[in-house]
């Protein structure tokens, strides 16, 4: 279930392990990575900032191995120009070293750059110090979905997109309801995304935690300022955040994109706040878990929430970094929902999470680098579902 690239990954990677065996992936939009897959950054992450020993960071690095090759094979355009990660004031330069021992530990090659050396990558930046990553890249994800699909289907896998699930019936053999039929199956993946708990909830199962969406919104610069920006430049992340702070992105399209900022969306698919569901603000309004977030977050999401309404805030956030900046230089842009799973007590998932019931499998939280790993991640959903 899910047919962002995480679920079709995972059809793909069943396939491979069972040739031979019918597959289906069910979505209830018209098209595949509608989601979370179609609305990112499109970049190929390194496994710099993780938790040593965490499956983010295994999986990071490791799928953005596999994502390389798939592409490779596929013709997919993907390019890997590396990026910096700036500190802007003295004060954050032992964040620097800090990340530089995660990286090392985590085995992504980082290694630190002088002034002159930032200044011949970047011009225009203006920084204390930085790190260079060279195993960061960018790709379009929704190519990559749309050749993991074409995979699935040229196996003998069937997609049905426009097709919602109510709930998974555990059991010898699975059935899974929709809303006008019943799927009975052997094993079933569950890669719901903004959806996922209450899939599991549906199914009888309490997960534990609540999908909040945080809406990410991005900016661009206008096409006579992209000079201002090469390659890919974030900043210094503070550790007690957690989320990587507005960053400078050059896509592999040559746009050049501006944040993002993480705000409370207002419904699980809010991509603006004109996107208003009862139901998910009750849901979220009601949760003892988001209250706890609240108190925690309050003043960071105060900010966040005000570079969402002011591009002035937006920018002068990123003029941290690029001092040349200016209003006029930025346009809205796009923006993403990410499914956020948050505990009882207001903490943030801060890993995959994954809930095994029999035949079943849910993904209940799969923030990035998901779709980075998401190879590595399918394997994983594979083998658990096909060998116990």
């Amino acid at each position: 279930m899910g047919g962002g690239i995480v679920g079709l990954a995972v059809a793909r990677s069943l396939q491979r392990r069972d040739p031979g065996t019918p597959v289906v992936v069910l979505d209830k939009e018209p098209t595949v990575a509608a989601h979370q897959t179609g609305h990112n950054s499109g970049v190929v992450h390194s496994g710099l900032y993780y938790r040593p020993g965490s499956l983010k960071a295994r999986y990071a690095v490791e799928g953005g191995a596999a994502l390389r090759k798939y592409c490779a094979e596929k013709g997919i355009p993907l390019d890997v120009p590396g990026k910096l990660v700036v500190a802007t004031t003295e004060a954050e330069l032992p964040q620097l070293d800090r990340l530089y021992g995660i990286g090392r530990e985590n085995g992504v090659p980082v290694r630190h750059l002088t002034l002159d050396e930032v200044a011949e990558r970047e011009p225009h930046l203006r920084v204390k110090g930085a790190l260079a990553v060279d195993s960061t890249g960018r790709v379009d994800f929704k190519l990559v979905a749309a050749a993991l699909a074409d995979d699935v289907r040229a196996a003998g896998g069937e997609i049905r997109t426009g097709v919602t699930v109510t709930a998974v019936e555990n059991g010898r053999t699975v059935r899974v309801r929709t809303t006008d039929d019943v799927v009975e199956a052997d094993r079933v993946a569950i890669c719901a995304g903004l959806h996922s708990d209450r899939l599991a909830r549906a199914s009888g199962l309490e997960p534990g935690v609540r999908i909040l969406p945080f809406r990410g919104e991005f900016s661009e610069l206008v096409p006579e300022r992209e000079h201002l920006v090469k390659g890919l430049v974030y900043p210094v992340p503070d550790p007690d955040l957690p989320f990587l702070g507005v960053h400078l992105t050059r896509g592999i399209d040559g746009s050049v994109h501006v944040g993002p900022n993480a705000v409370p969306a207002l419904s699980r698919e809010g991509y603006s706040w004109g996107q208003i569901i009862p139901r998910d603000v009750w849901e979220a309004a009601t949760y003892r878990g988001t209250w706890r977030l609240a108190r925690r977050y309050g003043r960071t999401g105060a900010k966040e929430i005000a570079r969402s309404l002011t591009g002035r805030a937006l920018v002068k956030e990123a003029r941290r970094m690029l001092p040349e900046l200016q209003v006029s230089d930025v346009r809205r842009s796009g923006a993403g929902v990410r499914a956020q799973a948050v505990t009882r007590d207001g903490k943030l998932v801060d890993d995959f999470l994954f809930l095994r019931d029999g035949n079943a499998l849910h993904v209940l939280n799969a923030p990035s680098p998901a779709a980075t790993a998401c190879l590595v991640i399918a394997d994983r959903i594979a083998e658990e579902l096909t060998t116990a």
